[in-house]
């Protein structure tokens, strides 16, 4: 493989000025710089990474943690578009990604997640889908290593999160408006997502004057199909059941369409339903799913933008809040029906 010193001789230039041109310094001319570049391009150099580790002080290398309840890992559509958009734009800036996990053998034991980052040395994190509660994650969190977690807010640490309060605002809203006054929600367990879509699906019935029966709120799981259509079939088993069903996500809604087909009910024309996420699933599915989608590309690509400043400008960056808007897919999932 070519070196520096063979792109020098080639150019007839110091190895200094070569390293110069290579590394973007603004006091080479723009021509040498063009010069540079295109006789590296000849001699198929490439830059060696232990070198450049040793002269920023950096790995170029972000981990990722991410560890569902579900264990559906990447087939999880959500979050693996998010983490797609993730690391297409932590390449651009010509970092690596590695997966985090705490299944390494060292000396005869697992390591956590905070070990594992020290082990490959990695120049910041990205937590997503995780149980932020895990000891083993605040070890990581309360670290020194720079972090950026997406959806869930610690204080002193830059979050990326979805507008749930807002995106659920509008679902109710658009269910709402088609006549429905009989809406129930299956929800996901126990999360900041889930409290921030629940408590706004609650607020939201009751500004807009409907009744919220105890039963029509239902605990499932997000992503898990068994565990949904056993919930949706409690509702449609009550005596007052309701018109329209939210579902925890648009993969769970899937369990609750087999509920509703099982019992011998049409969709929407029986009974109307409604996911979230907005995956591509979604709007294959007959009828259409009315849904929110999510704008999985921004979270991913603004995650790894504020991780990168964090990690190149420590001293100036500014730890944010930073929350990104859904919008509403209308499908044909939801009935306009006359109001009771």
């Amino acid at each position: 493989m070519a070196n520096i010193k063979d792109i020098a001789a080639k150019c007839g230039l110091s190895v200094s000025t070569i390293s110069k041109a290579l590394n973007g310094y603004t006091d080479i001319s723009r021509e040498t710089k063009q010069k540079v570049l295109k006789a590296a391009e000849e001699c198929g150099y490439l830059p060696n990474s232990m070198a450049r580790a040793l002269k920023t002080n950096r790995t170029y290398n972000i981990g990722v943690l991410f560890a569902d309840e579900a264990h559906s890992g990447l087939k999880q559509e959500y979050f693996a578009a998010v983490l797609d958009a993730f690391k297409v734009e932590a390449e651009k800036n010509s970092y690596d990604i590695t997966f985090i996990s705490h299944n390494m053998d060292m000396n005869a034991r697992s390591i956590t997640y905070l070990e594992h980052c020290k082990y490959r040395n990695f120049d910041g994190v990205c937590i997503a889908c995780v149980d932020f509660q895990n000891p083993e994650v605040l070890e990581l969190i309360n670290s020194p290593i720079p972090v950026v977690t997406i959806d869930h807010v610690f204080n002193g640490h830059t979050s990326i999160n979805s507008a749930n309060v807002a995106g659920m605002n509008e679902l109710v809203r658009y269910i709402y408006s088609m006549g429905h006054r009989k809406i129930a929600y299956v929800h996901g367990k126990k999360s900041t997502v889930t409290e921030q879509r629940l408590t706004s699906f609650c607020h939201t019935m009751k500004e807009l004057g409907c009744p919220l029966p105890p039963e029509y709120l239902v605990l499932s799981a997000y992503h898990d199909i068994a565990s949904t259509k056993a919930a949706v079939k409690k509702l449609l088993a009550l005596p007052n059941r309701p018109t329209c069903i939210i579902m925890p996500d648009d993969y769970a809604a899937l369990g609750g369409i087999e509920a509703i087909e099982a019992a011998g009910l049409r969709i929407p024309e029986d009974i109307s339903i409604a996911g979230y996420d907005g995956i591509p699933l979604s709007q294959m599915l007959r009828p259409k799913l009315t849904t929110i989608q999510q704008d999985t590309e921004r979270m991913g690509t603004e995650a790894a933008k504020r991780l990168i400043e964090q990690i190149e400008n420590p001293l100036t960056t500014i730890t944010e809040t930073v929350t990104i808007e859904g919008h509403l897919l209308e499908g044909q999932s939801v009935k306009r029906i006359l109001p009771d």
